[in-house]
């Protein structure tokens, strides 16, 4: 059994009390690792705005619009998703900018890691290896990622016992948003529980089958 939670005090806090509260309870607190996600490639883009600010004063005009703009989203890319092309475009962005190869390298690390099937022991392992090379590397892009992620390590390293996140919550709670968009306002709680149902249960239960 886990709770699957993002980093905000007061699930956390809650999560720890109530397993506290429980002696028949045994559950593991888990950091989702979509929110760990977020966190470390929010550093990442933060970087990449002051490089990007520093590469349009240091290089020309036309360097810059041929080179660098527009790739945006190819930063935001994994880099497994990258076509050839993307990859060659991206290397010679990194040739401007030594110290956003630096921090990208260590982006996918993170990513990967994630998606590596690892014991929690081997985990453990591998996170305290990143945090080393990002003090050998001199960046402090990942200063505030580093402080979280030893703030909340074992929750963080409880992913990797059963791989559980929060995703089924997180499209839930989209689904809903939509919703109430859709909707222009939903003013009872039976309309709205009715059309959650509907968007959840309608295709299988209503849609016509073809022969």
């Amino acid at each position: 059994m886990a709770f699957s939670t993002d980093m905000w005090e007061s699930y956390v806090t809650a999560v720890e009390e109530f397993i506290a509260a429980h002696k028949d309870v045994t559950a593991k607190l888990v950091i989702d690792r979509f929110h760990v996600a977020q966190q470390y490639r929010e550093d990442f883009d933060e970087l990449r705005k002051q490089e990007f600010k520093q590469m349009k004063q240091k290089l020309s005009a036309e360097l810059f619009e041929r080179d660098c703009k527009g790739s945006l989203w190819l930063l935001r890319k994994n880099h497994a998703s990258l076509t050839f092309k993307e990859r060659q475009r991206l290397r010679k962005l990194f040739e401007y900018s030594p110290k956003l190869h630096k921090a990208y390298t260590l982006r996918e690390e993170l990513t990967a890691l994630f998606n590596t099937p690892l014991t929690q022991l081997n985990a453990e392992y591998r996170f305290k290896r990143w945090m080393k090379k990002v003090e050998r590397s001199q960046l402090t892009c990942y200063d505030g990622f580093i402080k979280t992620l030893q703030k909340f390590f074992l929750p963080i390293l409880n992913y990797f016992i059963a791989r559980i996140n929060s995703g089924f919550v997180e499209g839930l709670n989209n689904k809903i948003k939509v919703i109430k968009r859709r909707c222009y306002g939903i003013r009872k709680i039976t309309s709205l529980f009715q059309r959650i149902w509907l968007d959840l249960e309608g295709f299988e239960r209503f849609v016509l089958s073809t022969p």
